[in-house]
């Protein structure tokens, strides 16, 4: 245990390389044998929700416009991709240069209209393009996504998650497309807390209702998809 009123303790860091370079260093340091107990203990299972807390954090600092907590968040968020690379080193499957080298060539493939000769109009257009580059590099793979619902993760809180089914449903003309009536949001919201309320009253849960009626819902649409082609 630390003494009481003691000061932090300032590790020496190597005395060569960048931020980046620094924290590949010493996230190999922490899973050394002569490390952290704890961060030795981790593995990718036991860290998966570590990321999804920290994602919601960094989201309460951009909406509180909070530089300082911002670049704090960040970092924590960072950790834990450093954290599961070295994981991916150890195991001799993957380490962070990878990682980034991966997303690199992603970015460049799904940007045809900035790094290759393809123009486009806009938006729009841009998004459109990297759909259609996303599936040609999963087609005939294991992640290729025949569904054009295939690829809204399983772990998303139930709101979220519904409307990315909806959104998705509407683009593949599965949904009908909605009315243009002038929306009272107001109203809405007010109907979704009542909501909340009265499943709370009723001794169940709003997310675990909206999840299952949700996933009914994708499977309908689902077999509707199928029945169509």
């Amino acid at each position: 245990m630390i003494p009481p009123n003691q000061p932090p303790i300032r590790a020496k860091l190597p005395p060569k390389g960048n931020g980046i370079e620094q924290l590949v260093w010493l996230m190999a340091k922490l899973r050394a044998p002569e490390g952290c107990p704890w961060d030795r203990e981790q593995d990718h299972m036991t860290l998966r929700l570590h990321a999804i807390e920290e994602v919601y954090e960094l989201v309460d600092s951009i909406e509180a416009g909070d530089d300082h907590e911002m670049v704090e968040e960040l970092g924590d968020l960072l950790l834990q991709v450093v954290f599961h690379a070295q994981l991916g080193k150890e195991r001799s499957v993957f380490d962070f240069d990878q990682v980034c080298r991966t997303l690199v060539e992603k970015l460049l493939r799904r940007h045809p209209h900035v790094f290759g000769n393809l123009k486009a109009g806009g938006v729009d257009e841009v998004l459109a393009n990297w759909e259609t580059i996303k599936r040609a590099e999963k087609q005939g793979t294991k992640h290729e996504r025949p569904s054009a619902l295939d690829g809204i993760p399983k772990h998303l809180p139930a709101l979220l998650r519904a409307e990315k089914l909806v959104k998705k449903a509407r683009k593949a003309g599965l949904l009908p497309k909605p009315s243009k009536a002038k929306l009272n949001k107001a109203q809405l919201a007010k109907q979704l807390f009542d909501l909340t309320a009265a499943a709370q009253a009723a001794g169940v849960s709003a997310e675990a209702l909206l999840r299952a009626e949700t996933k009914r819902r994708e499977n309908k649409l689902r077999k509707s998809e199928k029945s169509a082609k």
